[in-house]
């Protein structure tokens, strides 16, 4: 089991959580509406400076869709590249 950690910008939150449900059967997951910070690149603090604000996504996947969700994560990512969407995996028990 996997514990996956998706942030994105919000404007792909809808097209995220679409994707995931058609290809991930019975996938389960929490989202975190507003997420501020700084990335790679820029701030997403939600401020007037810096108006952009993320989401973030856990959801807990079992190592047979581990492939799947980066495939279908990259694909996301080629569709919207400069929305800092970004995968992480965390092995679980």
């Amino acid at each position: 089991m996997y514990r996956a950690e998706i942030i994105a910008n919000q404007s792909v939150q809808d097209d995220i959580v679409e994707v995931l449900e058609e290809n991930i059967p019975g996938i389960l997951y929490t989202t975190v509406p507003l997420v501020t910070g700084r990335g790679k690149d820029d701030y997403k603090l939600g401020t007037a400076t810096w108006p952009e604000t993320n989401f973030m996504m856990i959801s807990y996947v079992e190592d047979k869709y581990k492939d799947s969700l980066k495939k279908i994560i990259a694909a996301v990512k080629e569709k919207f590249p400069d929305e800092g969407i970004k995968l992480f995996f965390v092995k679980g028990e």
